[in-house]
């Protein structure tokens, strides 16, 4: 009897070791294995500190500064099309709500805003397009810094700019053949008001558009993941949209649309009324309220000569 029990004791206790949990080994990141691996370094940030994400602007607008004419307008005409599809959607979408514009106009506001331009920024942005409007902020400051020249200057911004025209004017032809939009009048209502501003009110709305869409393209710019970009990205300019401010990028498939589908528009009148003092709005939005405060705090503007 005392041998048996001893043999059933042996037999539990050898079944219960073969069934006993495992205590995992410490765990050893695989993130920076995998660097070292490739021969990388540390792992990329989420997010740039806001010293070395002015120092990566400078850097972005040198390299864009630096391109061939030809490179910069064939982007330019694909960063046309990203800015022109998400107008497009815009007022597919916020511009078709016209019974929400008029019991709850805050709404329709944020509707327009919200679907349509901030994924053309993320197309051009993620894809390296050349977009004019932010041009203004990241070739300036790498001017500034001396990284490159004031001809190089002209140059980018010259390219990037009949590139977005060519891209607008095509996409605004598509959309108008293509009948998606049916009889809504948004397009036409939107293009006429645009070119009814006076002139300095189409200058502010260009500063104040632009100061927005390069802060965008500014903090994007120190984002490593595709959330963190689009997330800099949708604020600000569903913003801009929504506060009913002037994006000459947009600006250009939104009027030759609106003429197209028969509003009373000429060509002078899209150019003097509107294209012009948003396009130099832009410029003052992008070069001096975004990137100077940056640069003469962050940078070395103006202090070469101490």
């Amino acid at each position: 009897m005392l041998g048996k029990s001893a043999l059933l004791l042996c037999l539990l206790a050898g079944s219960s070791s073969a069934f006993a949990v495992q205590q995992p080994k410490a765990f050893a990141p695989r993130t920076s294995v995998a660097l070292k691996m490739s021969g990388g370094g540390d792992p990329v940030p989420a997010l740039k500190p806001p010293p070395a994400l002015y120092q990566g602007a400078v850097a972005a607008g040198a390299a864009k500064a630096s391109a061939p004419f030809s490179k910069i307008f064939k982007l330019g005409i694909v960063s046309g099309c990203h800015i022109a599809f998400g107008a497009y959607l815009a007022i597919t979408v916020g511009g078709a709500c016209p019974g929400i514009a008029q019991t709850n106009p805050g709404l329709q506001k944020i509707i327009l805003g919200a679907f349509g331009l901030p994924f053309g920024l993320i197309m051009t942005l993620v894809t390296g397009g050349e977009l004019f409007t932010g041009n203004t902020a990241l070739v300036t400051a790498a001017v500034a810094e001396g990284k490159t020249t004031k001809e190089n200057l002209i140059k980018n911004w010259t390219a990037s700019y009949l590139g977005n025209f060519v891209g607008s004017l095509f996409l605004a032809y598509l959309a108008w053949k293509s009948g998606t939009l049916g009889q809504g009048p948004a397009s036409v209502a939107i293009a006429t008001a645009k070119c009814s501003l006076p002139w300095d009110v189409a200058f502010i709305r260009g500063i104040l558009c632009n100061w927005l869409v390069c802060m965008a393209v500014y903090m994007a710019s120190g984002c490593s993941t595709m959330v963190g970009k689009m997330t800099a990205v949708w604020f600000p300019i569903s913003a801009f949209v929504a506060l009913g401010l002037d994006h000459s990028v947009a600006n250009m498939f939104l009027i030759p649309l609106g003429i197209l589908r028969g509003a009373e528009i000429t060509v002078a009148q899209m150019f003097f009324k509107n294209l012009i003092p948003v396009t130099l709005g832009n410029i003052v939005g992008g070069a001096l309220c975004v990137m100077a405060p940056f640069g003469t705090t962050l940078g070395s503007w103006f202090k070469k000569d101490e």
